[in-house]
C-alpha cells in the first residue's frame, strides 16, 4: 500500500505543479478579476435571455427571441436532463477561468504522454511545451473557450486508442469513453472532426504495422474496442448531438433550398461556399511562424515602442509624441495574406529542435503517425494557397465545407510536434542508441535548425519583401514615407525574432551536447529544458496576452451599458424586433443584450435569415423590415446612436385575403419583393395539399393579438366571423415549435420564406405555440441509459482490474 502511494505521489506533485502554473500565468484570477475575452462578450449579449429566463424560472427555454428573430439556444450554452459527462467536466475545471482550461491542457498531454511511457519528469517538460503554444494561449485571449476545451481533451483521446492498440483493453475502453464524451461535450465539433483525421492517419499507420506483423485480428479487435467506446461517448452526449444535428440543417451550414445568390449566380455547395471556408488560410511560407514567431510581423497589431521607424516618422510627419506612441503601441506589422492574425501560431524554436533531432532517433508508427498528422495539417492550413488539395477535400471528404477558418486545422501539427520532441528526449536518456547515433541526431538538428535561421537572417531582404496586402491603402492615407517606415519595423522585429530562435536552438543543442559529453546528468538537462521551453513559449505568450487583458468581474459580467437608444426603446414594453445599425447588425451581440434583434453574433446563424438580410435587410428593404416586425431602428449619428420608429412594422400578427404558392425556396424569396405582405402570405407548394383557407371577404372587425410572450409560449387571442389564415411574425421551425387552437393541437406552416402561418377557425379562440423539442426528450433519454451503462462498465473495470492484481 505505502509503495503504491509513493508511485503515485510524483504525478500529485506534477499535477500539483500544473496548478500553481497555470493560476501563476493567469495571476488577475487570483484577485477576484477576468479575462477580457471579445467572443465572450458577444456571447454574453446573444445568451442573456435565455440565462434570464433559467434564473428567474428555473427552467430552459431551449429557445430565444433575442437573436436573428428567434433560433434554438442548442448552441448557446443550453442545459441538457442527464448530462452527466458536463457534470464530470465542470469538475475538471475547477479552476476560475481561463486558468482552468490551461490547466487542462497540460494534464491531458501529461496523460498521453504517461500513455507513451515517458518518464514523469519528461511528460511534465511536454506538457509544458504544449499547453503554452502560443495558439493554445491566444485563443484563451479571445474568448475562443469552446475551442480551447475541444483542444484539451485531444490528447486524452489519442491516449484511450494508443492504450487499446498495446492490448490494454479495459483501462483503454475506459479512458477512451470518458475523453470522447468530454471531447464530444466540449462542443467544437470542427476540433473534433480535425481530431479525427489525425486519428484515421494514425489507424492507417497502425494497419499497415498490423499487416506487416501479420497481426491484424489484434488490430480488428481493439478497433472494435475503440468503436464500442465511441459509441458510448457519442450515447452520452445524445441530446448535444442529436440537438445539433438538428439545428444544422436549419442553419448556414445547411441547405436552405435556396440554389441563386443574392447576386442571381449559382450557389456552390449546399454548405459553407470556398471563399468563406478559405477566407483565413495560412501562407505557405508564413508557416515558419511556428519557428520564428514574428517571422510575418506577428500579429495585426503589435506594440513597437518609441525606438521604432514608425514613431520616428508620424514624429516627422507631424504627430504628438502622444498620438506616435498610440499608433505605435497597435502597429499593423503584419504583412501575411490573412484578414487578421491576433498572434503568430508559435510553437517554440527549442521545441522545433527537439523534433527535428527526434526525427533521427526515433522509427517505426510514432513517428510515422505523428509525422504524416503534421504534414497534413499544414497542407490542409494552407487552404486556397494549396487550392486543389483543399478543393479536393471540400468536394469529397465528409462534413469538410461545414467549417471555416481552415489556418485553424495547425491545432494537429501543434499537437504532434510536441509529442515527438519530448519523445526525442526520452530517446537521449535510453540506451536503446548508442552515443554515435545520438552525436549524429544533434549534428544534423542543429545544422538544419540553425542554419536555416542562419539563411534567414543572411538572405532576408533579398528573399523577402516585407510588403502587406494592406499597405496600398497606408500609402493613400499615410504616404510612401510611413510605409517605408512599417517595413523597416517589420524588418526589424523579423531580425530579432530570428536571432532570438537561433539563440535558442543554440541553447537547446548546447544542453544535449553537455549530456553526452557527461557534462550534465539527466536530471539537470530535464530542468534545463523546462526553464529553456518556458523562457520561449510565456516569453512569447505574454506578448499577447498578459496581466492589461484582465478587467473586473462586472465588466465581463455587464458588457454592454445602455445608451439613450436603449432607454427609449425600452420604454415599450411590448413584444417587438429592433434593427441595429449602429453596430454590424449580424456581427454583434450588444443589440440582442437588450432587444429582441434581428441581427446577431454567431458562427452558425440561421440559414434563411442570412438568406433574407443578403437578400434584402443589408439593402434597406423596409418591407422586409415591416414583416419582421422591426418596430426601432437604431442608427449612427454624430451625437451617438438614436433610435428611429417605423410606423409601418406589421405587428405580431395578421390575417391575409390571399395565397400566392410558389414551387421552390428561390421562387419563395424572390416573391418577397413584389408582394403586398399585409394582404398575402407566400406559401411553398409542399404545404398545398393541406386544407389552407382564406376568407376573401375579410371581416372588418377580426382580429388576433399577441396576450403573453415568453422564449418557448406565446399565446394569442384571435376574433373572427370567418375562417381566417393568420400569419406570425415569428420564425418557422417545424421541430420543436407546436401550435394549439384552444388546447387541440393544430397544423402551422412555413410562409414568408421565415414566418408562421396557420389557418384560425371562426369565432373567438386562444391560440398557443409552444416550444417543444422531442430531440431533448429523446437524447436525455438516451444519455441517461448510456450514462448508467458507462458507470457500471467503470466499477466493473475497477473490479477487474483489482481481482487481476490479487
Amino acid at each position: 500500500m505505502i509503495r503504491s502511494l509513493k508511485g503515485f505521489l510524483p504525478h500529485i506533485l506534477v499535477v500539483f505543479g500544473f496548478l500553481i502554473i497555470s493560476l501563476a500565468y493567469f495571476s488577475p484570477v487570483l484577485q477576484g478579476k477576468e479575462i477580457y475575452q471579445s467572443d465572450i462578450v458577444q456571447y454574453t449579449g446573444m445568451a442573456k435571455e435565455q440565462n434570464d429566463f433559467r434564473a428567474e424560472t428555473g427552467e430552459e427555454p431551449y429557445w430565444t427571441d433575442s437573436a436573428f428573430g428567434g433560433m434554438p439556444t442548442y448552441q448557446l450554452g443550453a442545459y441538457y436532463p442527464h448530462n452527466y459527462i458536463k457534470n464530470l467536466d465542470s469538475a475538471l475545471r475547477f479552476l476560475p477561468r481561463p486558468a482552468d482550461y490551461l490547466f487542462l491542457y497540460f494534464i491531458g498531454f501529461y496523460i498521453l504522454l504517461l500513455v507513451l511511457k515517458l518518464d514523469y519528469k519528461i511528460a511534465f517538460l511536454g506538457a509544458l511545451a504544449f499547453g503554452f503554444s502560443t495558439y493554445l494561449i491566444i485563443i484563451l485571449g479571445v474568448g475562443h473557450n469552446a475551442k480551447a476545451h475541444a483542444i484539451a481533451y485531444m490528447p486524452m483521446v489519442l491516449a484511450g486508442i494508443l492504450l487499446c492498440f498495446r492490448n490494454k483493453y479495459i483501462s483503454g475502453f475506459l479512458l477512451l469513453s470518458f475523453a470522447m464524451a468530454l471531447e464530444i461535450g466540449a462542443n467544437h465539433f470542427q476540433m473534433t472532426y480535425y481530431l479525427l483525421l489525425l486519428v484515421i492517419v494514425l489507424g492507417l499507420v497502425y494497419l499497415i504495422d498490423a499487416f506487416r506483423k501479420k497481426q491484424l485480428p489484434h488490430f480488428f479487435k481493439a478497433l472494435g474496442v475503440m468503436a464500442l467506446a465511441v459509441l458510448l461517448a457519442i450515447a452520452t452526449n445524445a441530446t448535444n448531438l442529436l440537438a445539433t444535428q438538428e439545428y444544422t440543417q436549419y442553419s448556414t451550414r445547411g441547405d436552405t433550398g435556396l440554389s441563386i445568390t443574392a447576386e442571381g449566380n449559382q450557389k456552390e455547395t449546399a454548405g459553407l461556399n470556398y471563399d468563406y471556408i478559405t477566407e483565413y488560410s495560412y501562407g505557405i511560407t508564413e508557416t515558419l511562424n511556428l519557428f520564428i514567431p514574428r517571422f510575418m510581423g506577428g500579429s495585426s497589431s503589435e506594440k513597437l515602442g518609441e525606438d521604432s521607424e514608425m514613431y520616428a516618422q508620424l514624429l516627422r510627419m507631424g504627430a504628438s509624441p502622444v498620438q506616435a506612441k498610440d499608433f505605435a503601441e497597435n502597429a499593423p506589422t503584419y504583412w501575411g495574406n490573412q484578414p487578421f492574425v491576433g498572434a503568430p501560431a508559435y510553437i517554440g524554436a527549442s521545441i522545433i529542435f527537439l523534433f527535428v533531432f527526434a526525427l533521427f532517433l526515433i522509427k517505426g508508427r510514432l513517428k510515422w503517425w505523428i509525422v504524416g498528422g503534421t504534414i497534413l495539417s499544414l497542407i490542409l492550413s494552407w487552404g486556397k494557397n494549396f487550392g486543389f488539395v483543399t478543393e479536393f477535400f471540400i468536394d469529397y471528404i465528409p462534413l469538410y465545407n461545414k467549417f471555416r477558418a481552415v489556418s485553424s486545422i495547425q491545432i494537429i501539427a501543434e499537437l504532434c510536434i510536441p509529442v515527438l520532441a519530448v519523445f526525442g528526449l526520452h530517446k537521449l536518456f535510453n540506451n536503446f542508441d548508442g552515443d554515435k547515433e545520438k552525436f549524429y541526431a544533434l549534428k544534423w538538428a542543429t545544422i538544419i535548425t540553425s542554419g536555416f535561421a542562419l539563411i534567414l537572417l543572411v538572405l532576408k531582404s533579398t528573399l523577402f519583401s516585407f510588403s502587406g496586402g494592406s499597405d496600398s491603402v497606408y500609402i493613400e492615407q499615410m504616404g510612401v514615407e510611413f510605409v517605408r517606415a512599417l517595413k523597416e519595423d517589420r524588418k526589424s522585429i523579423f531580425t530579432a525574432d530570428a536571432i532570438r530562435s537561433l539563440i535558442l536552438v543554440l541553447v537547446a543543442a548546447g544542453f544535449i551536447y553537455a549530456y553526452l559529453k557527461k557534462l550534465a546528468n539527466k536530471n539537470l538537462i530535464i530542468v534545463g529544458f523546462i526553464f529553456l521551453i518556458l523562457f520561449d513559449l510565456v516569453g512569447v505568450d505574454r506578448r499577447y496576452v498578459n496581466n492589461e487583458d484582465f478587467v473586473a468581474a462586472r465588466v465581463m459580467n455587464k458588457p454592454f451599458q445602455k445608451t439613450p437608444a436603449d432607454e427609449m426603446i425600452l420604454e415599450d414594453k411590448g413584444h417587438y424586433r429592433v434593427f441595429d445599425l449602429a453596430e454590424s447588425p449580424f456581427n454583434t451581440g450588444r443589440t440582442s443584450y437588450f432587444h429582441n434583434s434581428i441581427g446577431g453574433y454567431h458562427a452558425a446563424k440561421p440559414g434563411r435569415i442570412q438568406d433574407l438580410y443578403d437578400f434584402y435587410i443589408s439593402k434597406n428593404n423596409m418591407s422586409l423590415l415591416n414583416m419582421l416586425n422591426v418596430k426601432y431602428i437604431i442608427v449612427p449619428t454624430e451625437e451617438g446612436p438614436t433610435a428611429q420608429q417605423n410606423p409601418n412594422a406589421m405587428g405580431n400578427a395578421w390575417f391575409v385575403e390571399n395565397i400566392k404558392w410558389v414551387n421552390s425556396a428561390n421562387e419563395e424569396i424572390l416573391s418577397l419583393a413584389d408582394t403586398n405582405l399585409n394582404a398575402t402570405a407566400i406559401i411553398n407548394s409542399e404545404f398545398k395539399e393541406s386544407e389552407i383557407v382564406v376568407s376573401k371577404a375579410q371581416d372588418s372587425t377580426a382580429s388576433i393579438k399577441l396576450i403573453s410572450q415568453e422564449p418557448n409560449e406565446l399565446v394569442y387571442k384571435s376574433k373572427s366571423s370567418k375562417v381566417e389564415f393568420a400569419v406570425f411574425s415569428e420564425m418557422y421551425y417545424e421541430n420543436g415549435w407546436n401550435a394549439y387552437v384552444d388546447g387541440n393541437e393544430t397544423p402551422h406552416y412555413n410562409v414568408n420564406y421565415v414566418l408562421r402561418g396557420m389557418q384560425i377557425p371562426a369565432g373567438e379562440h386562444t391560440i398557443t405555440f409552444k416550444f417543444e423539442p422531442q430531440v431533448i426528450k429523446t437524447g436525455s433519454s438516451i444519455a441517461l441509459a448510456s450514462s448508467i451503462l458507462l458507470g457500471l462498465l467503470t466499477l466493473g473495470g475497477i473490479y477487474f482490474s483489482f481481482r487481476k492484481k490479487d
